[in-house]
């Protein structure tokens, strides 16, 4: 009768102990292979097993080795204090740990590279006015040359002291002006007669140039005409009274043509 008693004893611990690590095991969840211990944990500590392990995948243990231990002590820890029967500090040791894991190796912000700005084109130069061209120089009038005339005696051809002084002016002039030429018109009254005025016309200017030449003007500056009385100053009919008139004067005379200026 006692073994009957003892066996039912027996039978009845069993039962408790088997219902007692049933109702303790509820709510844990398995342990990772390699960890030790129970076989059965609170999430919070096989959560962060996982965390790690993750972190180890992803090479974060080798990226930042020193802070990945770190936290891979602190689960470990967790372990040892759900073991020693402090479980809500185990499982916040075990949650702190598993932000941490998550935020392992932060990646380093990146500067943002912004391209250099492109220099801007150089604004097209204006193109440059054409410059205003200077006014033409003003045309010079040319200078009208003008050689004064001589006058003779009745019926000569000899310079007289007054047409040399006349003819050395208009020599002065010809050397001033050496682009000049200039044709030498011998002239005579109506007195006399008309081939013989010719002649004598012709000895006039023929006399004015032999003065011009003596004074170093060349001879191919200078030409002679005779026109005789053919191109009289005045007009007067010749008679012996009026033979030294003013009239019949002023056409015995060499007057001077300049050409080539």
């Amino acid at each position: 009768m006692q073994a009957i008693t003892a066996k039912r004893v027996f039978i009845v611990v069993i039962a408790v102990f088997s219902m007692s690590l049933m109702a303790g095991c509820s709510g844990l969840v398995k342990r990772p292979a390699y960890r030790g211990g129970y076989l059965y944990y609170p999430p919070a500590l096989v959560n962060a097993d996982a965390a790690l392990d993750e972190a180890r995948a992803a090479g974060k243990n080798k990226e930042c080795p020193d802070e990945f231990n770190a936290l891979k002590d602190q689960v470990d820890r967790a372990y040892e204090v759900y073991m020693a029967c402090h479980t809500q500090e185990a499982i916040d040791m075990a949650g702190e740990a598993i932000g941490k894991i998550k935020a392992l190796c932060p990646a380093k912000p990146v500067a943002e590279v912004k391209p250099e700005p492109k220099p801007e084109p150089a604004p097209t130069p204006a193109p440059e006015a054409a410059p205003t061209p200077p006014p033409p120089a003003p045309v010079a009038e040319p200078v009208k040359i003008t050689l004064e005339d001589i006058h003779f005696d009745f019926n000569k051809a000899t310079l007289t002291a007054v047409a040399t002084g006349i003819l050395d002016r208009d020599i002065m002039t010809l050397k001033e002006n050496p682009g000049v030429k200039v044709q030498i018109e011998g002239h005579a009254c109506a007195h006399g007669a008309e081939d013989y005025n010719m002649a004598l016309g012709d000895r006039r200017a023929n006399a004015v140039q032999e003065y011009f030449a003596k004074q170093g003007i060349a001879a191919d500056r200078m030409t002679t005409i005779s026109y005789g009385e053919t191109r009289p100053l005045c007009v007067e009919q010749p008679t012996p009274k009026n033979k030294n008139s003013t009239c019949m004067k002023s056409n015995r005379r060499v007057h001077f043509e300049v050409i080539g200026e």
